[in-house]
């Protein structure tokens, strides 16, 4: 009988920059006198992660789900905006926020990604954009929605909360699409404790952005059109500074706990598992598996549930899907009939933990107990 863990071993422990680091950033700060409004820190933030990303211009946010919605607002979306409904809320959201339906298309069961293949039967005369989203940060498939996006003039906004320096065929995952959304919350590979980022070829398109997160406003000479407050503060900023030193870091160290998860959990009947893509550069957010209860002999839900008795926190990530929630389940594209693929992966698939603090130690215990509670034996 395999013992518990003394303590919880969590999906993720956040990135840390180092503490001295981090005290002469706040000297400089507090010398500064600013601590918002876009100061020194953010404007040397958003030129080195413009650098960083092969972004051609770049704003940051409070958050990524203020960046979301600004992104709608800036590229003027109404009517309607198809998106997957295998997502964080945030996406579905900001759409909603904006006034704009969201409507739901089926997902891909290899990539968990927007189904290209599905989106031209959803587009009426409504439609105004297309928002996939890179889930698990693997990338959609960039050139089909390009092309759907020319053919019937639709605007395309990427959710790229997961994919924080992903490259296609060496291609910053920044350059496809008109924006492309970055989280930068804590739980992500790379942060600035809460905080978001906007990409864009179209400088126009910054220049409406860095108004609209400032009240509408430009340079103080007046207010041009309703705008909000989704400025990142110059402490966040310092703190996506540093960091921005140890990402590269952070996601090698990833990589190796993924292919020992990998190697461990190879060939564990009723366990699938992800598989890097030759041509993407891959940056190791989640490790997640999905559970075939039939194969494996317990359900996604139940060996979640076990894990926990034995201080192991995963996550049932993405569920319910963004189309099962009651504020959306009534919309005609949110039934479970349109959407097969995507419920059937919300009821099977869990995120292990993963982060750059863990050890390989605690890696092939959590492989052990699951092979363990699968009726492996160990």
């Amino acid at each position: 009988m395999l013992k518990p863990f003394a303590k919880p071993v969590y999906i993720i422990q956040p990135l840390l920059p180092d503490i001295d680091e981090f005290t002469k950033m706040i000297k400089i700060i507090w010398e500064s006198n600013q601590l918002t409004n876009n100061g020194n820190m953010v404007k040397q933030l958003e030129g080195e992660l413009s650098s960083f990303l092969g972004a051609d211009y770049l704003s940051v946010f409070s958050n990524g789900t203020v960046a979301l919605q600004l992104a709608c607002k800036v590229l003027r979306l109404s009517g309607e905006v198809i998106t997957t409904p295998f997502t964080f809320s945030a996406t579905a959201h900001s759409l909603t926020w904006n006034n704009i339906k969201p409507v739901f298309c089926d997902i891909l069961e290899d990539t968990f990604n927007i189904n290209p293949d599905l989106i031209e039967s959803q587009i009426t005369e409504h439609t105004t954009a297309i928002m996939p989203v890179h889930v698990f940060g693997i990338p959609c498939d960039v050139e089909k929605i390009e092309q759907i996006a020319n053919k019937h003039g639709l605007k395309v906004i990427y959710d790229a909360a997961h994919a924080f320096n992903v490259k296609i065929n060496d291609s910053p995952i920044a350059s496809f699409g008109d924006i492309s959304m970055f989280s930068f919350h804590s739980t992500k590979i790379y942060h600035t404790i809460e905080g978001g980022a906007l990409t864009f070829k179209d400088p126009y398109l910054k220049e409406r952005a860095d108004s609209l997160r400032n009240f509408g406003t430009r340079e103080l000479d007046g207010f041009y059109e309703p705008g909000t407050n989704g400025k990142l503060n110059e402490i966040q900023a310092a703190v996506g500074i540093l960091l921005l030193k140890q990402v590269g870091k952070e996601i090698a160290r990833r990589k190796e706990i993924t292919n020992l998860y990998r190697k461990l959990l190879d060939n564990v009947s009723g366990i699938t598992l992800n598989r890097d893509i030759e041509y993407v550069t891959h940056n190791y957010p989640y490790f997640v598996i999905r559970v075939e209860k039939s194969e494996y002999g317990l359900s996604r839900d139940e060996l979640y549930e076990k894990l926990k008795g034995y201080n192991i926190i995963s996550r049932k990530y993405f569920y319910p899907l963004c189309s099962n929630f009651q504020c959306y389940k009534d919309i005609p594209s949110a039934s479970k009939t349109t959407l097969p693929v995507a419920n059937k992966i919300a009821e099977t698939v869990l995120a292990l933990p993963l982060h750059g603090r863990m050890v390989d130690s605690h890696v092939e215990k959590i492989c052990a107990i699951i092979k363990y509670l699968g009726g492996r034996v160990i």
